[in-house]
């Protein structure tokens, strides 16, 4: 009698949030379905995920947060492999974008079933891939100064904190060249291959992951201007809308820094650049996700009650294999 195929899943098993607990309770509950591949170090989730695209699987999922969705995505890059989202982590920004259920592992697991794919845009910071979003400067700094310990015991207020610190510090001075020739200068910038930045909170009104395109965002005040202008911008329909920012979209171009400043990926430390190329990867990410994205969470809510101008993020193409 054939043994039924299981999908190979890659998790952190050292994730000790509630929501890392109760994804391991479900895995449990659900081990007859999956091929559990717990990780031991850093960049073995993208190891085994290039591992399994070289040996053919046609679905490997990413089980957890930000972090171990963004090294599968890098092992699966170049691939026909799908990739499967099963959302634990502390954000979930691309579970978010794609309408993958976020806060329901049997809802997420129920898309990974239903077998629709479509096909996303992916890029790359310094030939590293990421999906959804990129950051360098400010938010990356955050992200530096944020702890797995103080993640683990505030959450989201976890970033808030790290925050606070950060916006002491004097910015550097920054510059975008875009492959065209458009030159911007600021102290932050934020790209988005996704509407979707941060959690429910859309930045990048005009993204779309299946235009070839970045959206980018270059924040022309530091300190708590640049806080208070990100929130005036999502209260009245664009961040993009504000005169201490400038708003582009671009497939390619280059930070240039005047020291080596923090980048991020997918919401992951890269490390510290003074140079950083932004170019699209010459293949795309097969993703299963729901047929129809649906807003939801805080950004929904508030959006139904206060009737916010945000534009609705425009449904990615999508073709079934």
């Amino acid at each position: 009698m054939e043994r039924p195929h299981r999908y190979p899943l890659i998790f952190n098993p050292r994730a000790r949030s509630q929501k890392g607990e109760r994804m391991l309770r479900f895995l449990m509950s659900r081990a007859n379905h999956f091929a559990l591949f717990a990780t031991n170090h850093a960049g073995e989730a993208r190891d085994l995920a290039a591992r399994f695209a070289a040996e053919g699987e046609p679905v490997v999922i990413a089980a957890g947060g930000d972090g171990t969705l963004n090294e599968v995505v890098s092992g699966l890059a170049g691939s026909r492999t799908i990739l499967g989202v099963m959302p634990a982590g502390t954000m979930n920004v691309f579970a978010r974008e794609m309408g993958i259920p976020h806060s329901s592992l049997e809802r997420a697991f129920e898309v990974i079933e239903q077998g629709f794919v479509k096909d996303v845009d992916l890029f790359e910071a310094n030939g590293s891939p990421f999906v959804q979003m990129a950051g360098v400067g400010f938010d990356a700094q955050v992200i530096e100064q944020t702890t797995w310990e103080s993640k683990k015991l505030l959450g989201p207020l976890a970033y808030l904190f790290a925050a606070v610190r950060v916006l002491g510090e004097k910015p550097p001075r920054i510059e975008v060249v875009c492959a065209d020739g458009r030159r911007e200068v600021g102290v932050a910038v934020l790209t988005g291959n996704g509407t979707f930045y941060g959690g429910p909170f859309k930045f990048f009104r005009n993204a779309s992951n299946h235009d070839s395109k970045l959206d980018v965002l270059i924040y022309k005040e530091a300190g708590y201007r640049l806080v208070l202008d990100s929130l005036r911008g999502l209260a009245t329909g664009g961040i993009d809308l504000l005169a201490s920012t400038s708003y582009l979209q671009t497939e390619e171009f280059t930070v240039h820094a005047d020291c080596e400043v923090p980048v991020e990926v997918d919401g992951e430390l890269l490390g510290r650049f003074s140079k950083i190329h932004f170019v699209e990867s010459p293949h795309r990410l097969r993703v299963l996700a729901p047929e129809a994205a649906m807003i939801g969470g805080i950004a929904g809510t508030m959006q139904s009650m206060l009737h916010w101008p945000w534009r609705a993020a425009e449904a990615p193409t999508a073709k079934r294999t």
